[in-house]
């Protein structure tokens, strides 16, 4: 261990801890707005800057590389796919107040019981560990790939199929509202 290592603690932050700090407060308030907005596609926007304060934390964490698929999967398809959705569904645009099911102290009770236990085991798991910096990087894309690969192939396998599902969803949902509309307007014609 050297000198430098041997002085890190707690209450000698570096300017990466400090702005790692700060960026995981602004998406956290981030993520906050988006499950409290009654507007949906306020909360779809909010989303994105929740996504891309997590691509900042993996750019601080010198994993580029995740960071960047980051960008490119959940801020650019996810919450793309969620915005298509919200136009094909005709959801209302502005101020919706069926959007609240009423149950708002059960989901904030659950929610805290959750952001707890996922801390406590965050820091049970990584008490004692350090991320070297100044050291190779970790999240290259060798390594990134390699990992990937090897054992987690099933559940990115997973996650594609999830989304073409949900691709396939809406193109349903969008067909359906078509095919029952066309109906009633040849009924109308036929009346007149």
């Amino acid at each position: 261990m050297t000198l430098a290592q041997a002085s890190q603690g707690f209450l000698s932050p570096t300017g990466v801890e400090i702005a790692f700090l700060l960026v995981g407060l602004v998406t956290l308030g981030a993520a906050l707005v988006t499950v409290t907005t009654r507007q949906l596609v306020h909360a779809a926007l909010w989303l994105v800057v929740a996504l891309g304060g997590l691509a900042v934390e993996y750019l601080l964490l010198t994993a580029e590389f995740i960071a960047w698929v980051q960008v490119l999967i959940y801020v650019g398809s996810v919450v793309v796919l969620l915005l298509f959705g919200l136009m094909l569904t005709k959801a209302p645009i502005g101020r919706s107040p069926d959007a609240d099911s009423g149950n708002r102290w059960a989901a904030l009770t659950v929610a805290a019981v959750a952001g707890v236990a996922l801390v406590w085991v965050v820091m049970d798991a990584f008490r004692t560990t350090w991320i070297d910096l100044d050291g190779p990087a970790a999240g290259t894309t060798e390594v990134t790939g390699a990992s990937l690969f090897r054992h987690w192939v099933l559940p990115f396998e997973a996650l594609s199929v999830l989304l073409l599902a949900a691709l396939v969803g809406a193109i349903v949902l969008s067909r359906k509202a078509k095919t029952d509309a066309v109906p009633a307007a040849s009924g109308k014609e036929g009346a007149r």
